[in-house]
């Protein structure tokens, strides 16, 4: 399956070279060691097919969360340019659905669902949204601090060219969602204890197109009154989509060595950079080798990693 993030020709090295400095300067403390002995045996095998299905499952995964008129406000402030997300799905062989072309220009009351065939479609719609919408996050966190007057050299910045704006006139512009001041309690919460494995920041120092797409989906549940724990359960599931491999060694590392299915780990835990940055990741994946347990994911219909 192709990769639908949109292709940008345009990157300058100086953009990947300055979020990866800002990655190492951003974690200020060290992941930490996986001890050496736990509670339980570690298990010798595992059934590879069923952690894949439980970390992507076949039928999606809902988020307790609707699109509501997101998509109209996104195209109507040039977040998104219509014609252009269609060009690039089409030339991808993955053409907007009849319900994704609805979800962008008309507006849907559907709970937003990720699945294999819609992972790629909603993290660029997220991005968007994440990119676009007005937050305190974005005026006055990591983003300006490390950016210092150069807000259009990160990836999530200088990387979106799906709108009919440059990305440094959409930056935290307009009125997407709206969080009052318990909700973007609850956003902070979650975006500055949330990590990816493509870097080590957190949600909230969002210069990837993951971290943007991740704090739009913080945004979106935050605004319709999602508690912190069900937007880290939620983000458990939407990463796991996103970076399958990743997520794959998680799972079975929790099943091997603590007996506990995908769905009984705790998510803020699997959300924070001891198991979601590259460093937390790694130390998982050396102790499945040291236990003979290193498997590659099986394919699935829309798993591919970034």
């Amino acid at each position: 399956m192709k990769n639908l993030t949109p292709v940008i020709k345009s990157w300058l090295p100086a953009i990947f070279c300055l979020t990866f400095l800002l990655s190492a300067v951003y974690l200020l403390t060290n992941v930490k060691e996986i001890p050496a002995e736990k509670s339980t045996t570690v298990t010798s095998s595992i059934d590879s097919a069923n952690i894949l299905q439980k970390i992507n499952p076949t039928d999606g995964y809902t988020i307790n969360a609707v699109y509501g008129d997101i998509g109209p406000k996104l195209l109507a402030a040039g977040a998104i340019d219509f014609e252009k997300m269609k060009a690039l799905y089409e030339e991808a062989g993955q053409p907007l659905t009849e319900a994704e072309v609805k979800i962008l220009t008309k507006g849907s009351d559907e709970k937003i669902k990720i699945s294999p065939e819609n992972s790629y479609f909603l993290l660029n719609f997220l991005w968007a949204a994440g990119l676009a919408n007005k937050n305190i996050i974005l005026d006055e966190g990591p983003m300006m601090k490390y950016g210092e007057g150069k807000i259009g050299n990160f990836a999530s910045t200088g990387g979106w060219t799906l709108g009919t704006k440059e990305a440094t006139e959409l930056y935290s512009k307009y009125k997407i969602v709206s969080l009052d001041s318990k909700q973007q309690a609850i956003l902070d919460d979650f975006a500055f204890n949330s990590y990816r494995p493509c870097c080590s920041n957190p949600t909230g120092f969002p210069d990837c197109n993951h971290g943007m797409a991740a704090l739009g989906l913080g945004e979106i549940m935050a605004s319709q009154g999602a508690s912190a724990e069900e937007i880290f359960e939620a983000f458990k599931y939407v990463n796991a989509f996103w970076f399958p491999q990743t997520y794959f060694d998680i799972a079975n590392y929790f099943q091997a060595r603590e007996g506990k299915d995908w769905q009984d780990v705790d998510a803020r835990t699997v959300a924070g950079k001891d198991y979601s940055t590259p460093q937390g990741w790694q130390r998982v994946r050396q102790w499945l080798s040291d236990n003979n347990l290193i498997e590659k994911a099986p394919s699935s219909g829309g798993g591919c990693g970034v």
